[in-house]
């Protein structure tokens, strides 16, 4: 063999080997031995509560498996919560931050820069700034990063949950240790949630969360890379590319039946669930319970919730049997169901009742029996 082919054989061999070290790179990490200081419960818990200061960049992925039916008009919800969303993110603050999904198709990146939120689509090339706030808005994929949406779960845990701690584990390279919230309530659809965090700063790096009596996580969420950062104005800033569009659109134009909601009385209670207080200008939405087992009820006007009950039947949803005449069906997927109703009375068959939480079914059909059975007492 002549000397410059034995000079290209090594050559390329040290390329083979680079790339075979790169793509095994995830897996001698996860080999790795696993050490993290001894904390306490409450000393996790504070950390990873405190961590909503922290500054960071990464790319991360959640996996859902909620099974839910694609209901007209919530195609965007029901995609997030079955199958992978792969985001990069950069957050400076609370406030201002970005999230970019990734896809075969492109790019959805959503900035929020303190009020203003802009929204990009590669696909359409165009940017659309959202004027004022949102009265209400759909789940979108922020809010599945791992320290917002473990944020979110030690919020609505609140006092009642259990919690102790799991052993460490090693995510996106680093070192964590792991917490497990546990609801105390029968009637909540979600038997725990473990969160792995970094044990220094607290920041989440994995979320997983568990229905009642299963063994898989109905929603995982976790980090694959992330670091500090330095915020940089550049990156938290939308740009305009030559040829690329414009728009503007009101935070009030909210997506398919979402836009029919109407203004509606509810009452104080419903399943035996106390009615929680709600910001103003949110008293057609009613919330209902607390810890991880609440759920919501609005009233959609029109065909919009005609539209609803017909996809959930058209999906596989339960019909239910609900007195005065009223029609109904059930949604049951894993951490999340719901119930849809309409009341028969001529005076209230224009609005459909859409009752949805983390709670099982019985308690869902319970309220629906008592917002039906409110609507036919009334003139």
């Amino acid at each position: 063999m002549s000397l410059m082919r034995v000079q290209a054989v090594r050559r390329w061999a040290a390329v083979a080997v680079g790339l075979v070290l790169l793509c095994g790179l995830p897996v001698i990490a996860s080999a790795l031995p696993v050490s993290v200081p001894k904390l306490t419960v409450s000393q996790l818990r504070g950390r990873i509560l405190a961590s909503a200061g922290e500054s960071y960049a990464g790319y991360a992925e959640s996996n859902a498996t909620f099974g839910l039916p694609s209901l007209t008009g919530l195609s965007s919800l029901t995609s997030l919560f079955d199958g992978v969303t792969k985001m990069r993110v950069w957050r400076a603050t609370a406030t201002r931050w970005r999230v970019d999904v990734l896809s075969d198709a492109g790019e959805q990146d959503t900035y929020q820069l303190g009020s203003s939120t802009y929204l990009w689509d590669s696909g359409e090339q165009l940017l659309t700034e959202v004027l004022g706030a949102q009265p209400v808005r759909l789940p979108r994929a922020a809010d599945l990063v791992p320290p917002t949406l473990a944020a979110r779960v030690l919020a609505e845990a609140g006092p009642q949950a259990r919690l102790g701690l799991l052993a460490p584990m090693r995510v996106a390279g680093q070192s964590a240790a792991g917490l497990r919230v546990t609801p105390t309530d029968p009637a909540s659809t979600v038997g725990q949630v473990d969160i792995w965090a970094a044990p220094a700063s607290g920041l989440p790096l994995m979320v997983e969360i568990f229905g009642r009596g299963s063994g898989r996580p109905a929603l995982e969420s976790q980090f694959f890379q992330v670091s500090p950062w330095r915020p940089d104005p550049q990156v938290l800033t939308p740009v305009r590319g030559p040829g690329t569009g414009f728009t503007t659109t009101k935070a009030s134009t909210l997506p398919g039946a979402l836009r029919n909601l109407v203004l509606t009385t509810l009452p104080a209670q419903l399943a035996g669930r106390v009615r929680l207080p709600v910001q103003p200008g949110f008293s057609s939405i009613g919330v209902y319970g607390g810890g991880l087992a609440i759920f919501v009820v609005v009233g959609v006007r029109g065909d919009a919730g005609h539209t609803l009950i017909s996809d959930a039947r058209s999906d596989g949803g339960a019909a239910l049997s609900l007195p005065s005449g009223a029609s109904g069906v059930l949604i049951s997927a894993p951490l999340v169901n719901a119930v849809l109703v309409r009341p028969a009375r001529a005076a209230h068959r224009c609005v459909t009742f859409l009752i949805a939480g983390t709670v099982s079914p019985q308690v869902l059909e319970r309220a629906a029996n008592s917002v039906v059975t409110q609507r036919s007492t009334l003139p």
